[in-house]
């Protein structure tokens, strides 16, 4: 026991020594010196460095900005003579914006709110009230979300007068109010381009649809449902949206004045003016967009497509560089008797501006087509009746 607790005082007292049998390397100069002063030169480039600014990193911006929304040409109903305006704006856009039409907007909030409620009824009722019979009555996506989106309705006059149950006065009025200024558009339109009114006051040459469809929140339009042919679309404005209107050009993004009635031209009107007309295409798709901040307000897309009945024939109205030698200003009925007679006969000529001049069509068919087989927005229904 003494020997072990020798052998342990002895090691306390044991000198510092490696493993490997070596002397320990000998301190740094910083721990063995005092430090010293820097030189001037040092100091200087010191005071240097510092004075100069930091620099400043930025990482490239990789988020994909939306473009900016395009602010459709003012027309006003009321002006005496607005061919021009409407001639530049059908020839180079498809589309504007109407104020002085004499629709309130007291009409046009009252018209939402009773179709907001046709929205609210359960869906027997709103199947048993408004029947499918293409292109008209009540229609759901097989897809539909938890909110409802996929619902539209498509409605005629004759839905009104079969909806006794349901208090749809207003709505009514307002389609009445939106086909008058359609109407009037119609013939304005015609005028600009040289030709006469085709609908005349003929009411069995036109069919007003107003197809309703609930707006969706967020910055992304969803177009849903199939495309359906018409002259002119009408989309009163009761409030700030936005809307991605399809156009020859591709996806525009637009934002209309508040009480303002945005004004599209469809493919009827492309062919009647024999392609010197821009069209945007309507139906289902066009759906305003929501406030992203407030989604619990809740509102649908009214528009108010003039088209033609479903058994008619569409035939170019603009004179042809022909022997016809028509005149601008030529009986419509007239000029449309003529191009129906020369359907098949595979005229080929091109007007003074080189567009190309379409051929007479069933429009039962080419509805059908437009609406069911969902086309892709590269592809111009249009073009397969282009000679």
């Amino acid at each position: 026991m003494a020997s072990s607790a020798h052998k342990q005082q002895r090691q306390l007292h044991l000198p510092n020594i490696c493993v490997g049998g070596g002397a320990a390397p000998p301190p740094t100069p910083s721990n063995n010196h005092p430090s010293t002063s820097a030189s001037p030169a040092a100091d200087a480039l010191s005071r240097l460095l510092h004075s100069l600014p930091s620099p400043t990193l930025s990482l490239p911006n990789t988020r994909t900005r939306s473009p900016s929304a395009t602010r459709p040409p003012l027309i006003s109903l009321s002006n005496p003579n607005p061919n021009e305006q409407i001639l530049s704006s059908a020839s180079q856009l498809g589309f504007f914006q109407l104020t002085n039409h004499g629709i309130s907007s007291q009409l046009a909030h009252s018209a939402e709110l009773e179709a907001l409620s046709l929205f609210e009824l359960e869906r027997e009722k709103k199947l048993s009230s408004f029947p499918k019979n293409w292109p008209l009555g009540y229609e759901a996506e097989e897809e539909e979300d938890e909110e409802g989106n996929g619902e539209s309705f498509c409605l005629d006059s004759a839905c009104y007068s079969d909806s006794n149950e349901l208090n749809l006065t207003s709505l009514r009025e307002f389609t009445r109010a939106m086909e008058k200024v359609g109407l009037k558009i119609v013939e304005m339109l015609a005028a600009a381009l040289g030709f006469g009114n085709p609908l005349g006051d003929d009411p069995t040459r036109y069919c007003s649809l107003l197809w309703m469809s609930k707006n969706l929140h967020g910055n992304k339009p969803v177009l849903s449902g199939g495309f359906y042919p018409y002259i002119v679309g009408l989309h009163y404005q009761i409030r700030p949206s936005k809307h991605t209107l399809i156009a020859d050009a591709g996806s525009v993004p637009i934002s209309a004045e508040v009480d303002s009635i945005l004004v599209t031209l469809g493919d009827i009107a492309q062919v009647w003016s024999n392609g010197k007309t821009k069209k945007v295409r309507s139906g289902r798709p066009m759906a305003g967009l929501g406030d992203e901040k407030n989604k619990s307000d809740e509102s649908i897309s009214m528009i108010l497509l003039v088209t033609l009945p479903i058994d008619s024939i569409v035939s170019p109205l603009v004179p042809k560089l022909d022997n016809n030698n028509n005149k601008n200003g030529e009986d419509a009925e007239n000029t449309e008797d003529d191009n129906n007679n020369s359907e098949g006969q595979g005229q080929s000529h091109d007007d003074e501006e080189g567009r190309k001049l379409f051929e007479s069509f069933s429009f039962e068919d080419y509805a059908w087509r437009v609406y069911h087989e969902r086309l892709l927005f590269k592809d111009d229904p249009l073009d397969r009746y282009r000679i």
